[in-house]
C-alpha cells in the first residue's frame, strides 16, 4: 500500500484509549447544559460532563452501536465509550469523528451474551494518519456537509413545533378561526364547541394493522426492501438510516399487510425496556424515508377514513394528550406495549369540516417541507459518506486547498 506524502498507517490503539461511561438515573426530562450520551446518541441532558471538552461517544453494548460526536462538554452514560487522545500524537478530534465513521464498530464484539464493543479490538482497528493541517481541512470539508444537515433538521422541528403549536390552539384551547362565534357544549369527554364530536379511534380508521419479517430474523440481511421497526418510529422527518434494516424483495412482494404507502401514519406499538412504554408516532412517504418500504410487527399503519385526514390523524395521535392517554394505557409487561383494542379505543376529536380542512392544508404544508427537507438531507448525508472514503484513503487530495476549517482548528 502506497501511502500519500507525509501520511502514517497507524493503529487507534496508538493513538487514543476509549474512556467507559458512568451510570446516570436523571437525563431524561431534566434540564442541563450538558448533553447526555449512550451507545445509540444523544439521550438527555445534565447539570454535569463526564467529558470537558469535545469529543467522539463510541457505542459500547446493543445489536447497533454508533459513533457521535458532540461539541461541547458532555456525558456518557454506561452503555458508551468516549474517545481520549493519548499524548503520543496530536490529532483533531472532528477528524476523528470522521475517521470512525468510516469503520464499522458493530464488527467488533467482546463475545458477551449482549453485543459489545470489545476495547482490545478498538485498539487494533488501522487508521490512515494524515498531518494535522491535513485533517483539520478534511474535517472543515465534511462538516460543510453535517452544518447542511443540521440546519434541515433545525427548519424541520421549527415547522413540527409550530404546526403541534397550532394543534393546541385550535383543537385543545379551542382558539380556532372565528371560535368566537361558536359555544361550547358538554360531552362525555368534556367541554367542546357546539357540533364538534369526540368518538373512537376505530370508528374513523380504513386500516389499523401490523407488518411482518422472515422467521429467524433480517441481521444477515444486507439488501433488498428496507423494513421500519419500533426504534424508528420517531417523529415526521426523522430516521436513522444506520439503523436500516431489510427484508428479501419476494418476501416484500408476498405481503398482505404492512407495505408502506404514501402519507401513512405509524404507530410504536411495542418493544423497549419492562415497565417502560413511551408511545412515538411517525408521518412518513413522498420518499421518506424510503421510496419503497415496510414494517415489522412492532409498528402500527393507520390509514383515516370518514373524511379524516392523514395529517390531522397525525398530529392528534402525537399531541402531548395523545401521547399521555397511550402511555397511561399502555402495559407495563415484559414487551411494553399498546394492545390493538386500547388504540382503537383512543379518542379521537371531530371537528366542524370547515375547522377539520383548514388545519389539514396548513399542515400538509408543513408535513410537506418537512419530507421535503429530510429527503435533502438524505441525499447530502450519502454524499458526505462517499466523500468520506476518498478523503480519508488520500484518494481526493485536499492539502493544498484554501479551506475554513472553522472550528476543526
Amino acid at each position: 500500500m502506497r501511502l500519500p506524502l507525509h501520511w502514517r498507517l497507524l493503529k487507534w490503539g496508538y493513538l487514543a484509549t476509549l474512556k467507559y461511561g458512568k451510570a446516570l438515573r436523571s437525563y431524561r426530562g431534566v434540564e442541563g447544559p450538558y448533553p447526555v450520551f449512550g451507545t445509540n446518541g444523544q439521550i438527555g441532558w445534565h447539570e454535569e460532563y463526564l467529558c470537558p471538552h469535545p469529543g467522539v461517544v463510541v457505542g459500547r453494548k446493543g445489536a447497533y452501536r454508533g459513533i457521535h460526536f458532540s461539541s461541547k462538554p458532555f456525558f456518557v452514560i454506561d452503555t458508551a465509550f468516549y474517545l481520549s487522545p493519548l499524548d503520543r500524537i496530536a490529532f483533531d478530534i472532528k477528524w476523528a469523528y470522521y475517521q470512525l465513521l468510516d469503520f464499522d464498530i458493530n464488527k467488533l464484539d467482546s463475545g458477551s451474551a449482549i453485543p459489545s464493543t470489545s476495547r482490545e479490538a478498538f485498539y487494533e482497528i488501522p487508521v490512515l494518519l494524515p498531518p494535522v493541517e491535513v485533517q483539520r481541512k478534511i474535517a472543515g470539508t465534511l462538516s460543510a456537509y453535517d452544518d447542511l444537515i443540521e440546519n434541515n433538521l433545525r427548519r424541520i422541528r421549527i415547522l413540527e413545533e409550530m404546526a403541534q403549536a397550532l394543534y393546541q390552539e385550535w383543537f385543545v384551547e379551542f382558539r380556532f378561526p372565528c371560535h368566537s362565534a361558536v359555544s361550547l357544549a358538554d360531552s362525555a369527554l368534556g367541554v367542546i364547541p357546539d357540533g364538534w364530536r369526540r368518538e373512537p379511534l376505530v370508528d374513523h380508521l380504513s386500516v389499523l394493522e401490523t407488518g411482518s419479517r422472515p422467521k429467524g430474523g433480517v441481521a444477515e440481511i444486507k439488501g433488498g426492501v428496507p423494513s421500519i421497526g419500533a426504534e424508528s418510529v420517531v417523529g415526521a422527518g426523522q430516521f436513522d438510516f444506520a439503523k436500516t434494516k431489510y427484508i428479501p424483495l419476494e418476501y416484500f412482494q408476498k405481503m398482505k399487510k404492512g407495505v408502506l404507502a404514501a402519507r401513512d401514519v405509524l404507530v410504536y406499538k411495542d418493544g423497549g425496556k419492562p415497565g417502560d412504554f413511551r408511545p412515538h408516532v411517525s408521518f412518513v412517504g413522498r420518499g421518506f424515508p424510503f421510496d419503497r418500504m415496510a414494517i415489522n410487527s412492532h409498528v402500527y399503519r393507520l390509514r383515516a377514513a370518514n373524511n379524516v385526514s392523514q395529517e390531522y390523524l397525525y398530529y392528534h395521535l402525537s399531541s402531548p394528550q395523545m401521547m399521555h392517554w397511550m402511555h397511561l394505557h399502555g402495559t407495563g409487561a415484559a414487551v411494553p406495549s399498546i394492545a390493538r383494542r386500547d388504540l382503537m379505543k383512543l379518542p379521537l376529536l371531530i371537528p366542524s369540516r370547515e375547522v377539520h380542512d383548514q388545519f389539514t392544508q396548513l399542515a400538509g404544508d408543513a408535513l410537506s417541507l418537512i419530507l421535503s427537507l429530510a429527503r435533502k438531507s438524505k441525499v447530502l448525508e450519502a454524499a458526505r459518506n462517499l466523500l468520506i472514503l476518498e478523503l480519508m484513503s488520500g484518494e481526493l487530495d485536499v492539502s493544498a486547498l484554501e479551506i475554513n476549517i472553522g472550528e476543526a482548528a
